[in-house]
């Protein structure tokens, strides 16, 4: 299997240079050349555990790492979650939640980053190589990136966050780890201004050569492959457990990457009848599915932070789908976006994966009210994120039995539950990082200013 850049000006790349590589040279994003089919194989895969379905699945996109290798990666990632099932789907009233975040930074970055620290240390091993990360998070990638990483002797990370748009948790999670591999970059702006200063660093191909730069973020494929997984897992399971042919998803999204995942799947052959994309005010993505038009606006501070984007990193992928793998196109639309911040994309919703994909969204109130229904009607506690999840899966979903993702332990985001139920949310993992010494660097959102830095500490 051999990974292409969306934009086709890059050459064929080998899993394991498209893993370390990160963003493609041409600034496009790659792609595998092919998705493998599991459709006649549903139910054998229904039986495996979370990292045999793992590696079933891993082991058709990656084919230059031995059988007996990639095994013992993913026994490793998986190996530090806290629950048996590694991600258990739970019924809760009349749907079902997929927990995401039993890992070790309580979010569903875990699920994917975990892995991608085992791959990055078994390709630099095999290869004598060091590898610098650069990273932007608005919240959870960085902390999962970050715990991933963390005393890896042939791995850097520097991690950029908007300073002041996460919650306090979720920074407290990146600024306490103090291993001296680790550089935490708090960026006067938003996560977007993060989003566009990591993107250009990266389009600077010498830049990015001679500083070894690579990318835990979701552009990087790995990251969106290791998703696939939970779709697969909870849905073979319900689907098992209900009877029903057929099932529907509601994921909370910024980026893309989670439910670009669950668009892969389906085509990969699990039965998906909706996939439901939840947004927060920052509605571009459900925008463009109403609409057909993708339109950058402000970013609006909420209290489901991790979704405060309006620039999906991800969407590209899902361009190159909606293309039918027209290269050319999705560079000339991409150009367009980034000089005008708007492409009217309306003649591309004939296309049957516009048809899968429900885009609406949840304001603040709304997610605050069903935080509270859940938690009084259920005693189940949401997070802000999944809570947004919930309200669009319960008011579009259909017939077929409705999994809503879980993207975070509601202990990561006290204000937003304290709001909702009166209530502090524990976790042991969170109440252990109480007078954590920190460190962190505050920065301009200055590309230069940046670009310095990083060549400053690599010295």
């Amino acid at each position: 299997m051999n990974y292409l850049s969306t934009r086709g000006q890059t050459e064929k790349m080998t899993f394991t240079d498209a893993g370390l590589t990160g963003l493609a040279p041409d600034g496009g994003l790659l792609v595998p050349e092919s998705l493998p089919d599991f459709s006649a194989d549903l139910d054998r895969l229904t039986e495996l555990s979370y990292p045999e379905l793992a590696f079933e699945i891993f082991s058709k996109f990656i084919t230059d790492i031995p059988s007996e290798d990639l095994r013992g990666l993913v026994n490793r990632a998986y190996s530090t979650f806290r629950h048996p099932e590694t991600a258990p789907t739970v019924k809760v009233g009349d749907f079902y939640v997929l927990e995401l975040f039993h890992g070790p930074t309580l979010a569903f970055k875990d699920m994917a980053m975990q892995f991608l620290a085992q791959f990055f240390e078994y390709a630099l091993e095999k290869r004598d190589q060091h590898l610098n990360i650069l990273g932007s998070t608005s919240g959870d990638t960085g902390s999962a990136a970050i715990h991933g990483m963390r005393g890896k002797s042939r791995i850097s990370i520097f991690m950029m966050h908007p300073e002041g748009r996460t919650s306090p948790v979720q920074a407290l999670q990146m600024t306490s780890v103090l291993d001296k591999n680790v550089y935490n970059i708090a960026i006067d702006g938003t996560f977007d201004d993060c989003q566009r200063i990591m993107k250009t660093l990266f389009a600077d191909v010498p830049f990015k050569t001679d500083m070894k730069l690579g990318a835990v973020n979701s552009v990087n494929w790995i990251r969106v492959m290791a998703q696939i997984v939970y779709y697969f897992y909870s849905g073979l399971q319900l689907r098992r457990e209900t009877g029903s042919e057929t099932i529907q998803f509601s994921v909370p999204t910024g980026n893309f990457g989670n439910i670009l995942a669950g668009y892969y799947a389906s085509q990969m052959g699990l039965p998906v009848s909706r996939l439901l994309l939840a947004t927060n005010e920052n509605d571009i993505l459900s925008r463009f599915f109403k609409t057909g038009k993708y339109e950058s606006g402000q970013v609006a501070q909420t209290s489901s932070p991790s979704m405060d984007i309006q620039v999906a990193s991800n969407f590209e992928r899902f361009l190159y789908a909606l293309m039918n793998g027209d290269s050319e196109k999705v560079r000339a639309t991409m150009s367009d976006f980034a000089q005008t911040g708007s492409v009217d994309l309306s003649e591309l919703k004939v296309h049957p994966a516009m048809q899968l994909v429900v885009g609406e969204r949840a304001d603040h109130q709304q997610m605050i009210d069903m935080i509270k229904l859940v938690h009084s009607k259920e005693d189940y506690l949401l997070d802000p994120h999944t809570a947004v999840g919930v309200v669009v899966g319960c008011n579009f979903c259909n017939h077929d039995p409705l999994i809503c993702l879980a993207t975070a332990h509601p202990a990561k985001f006290v204000d937003a539950i304290v709001d909702a139920i009166g209530e502090v949310p524990h976790h042991p993992v969170i109440d252990a990082l109480e007078g954590s010494e920190t460190r962190c660097e505050s920065l301009p959102s200055d590309l230069e200013t940046i670009r310095q830095y990083i060549m400053k500490n690599l010295a």
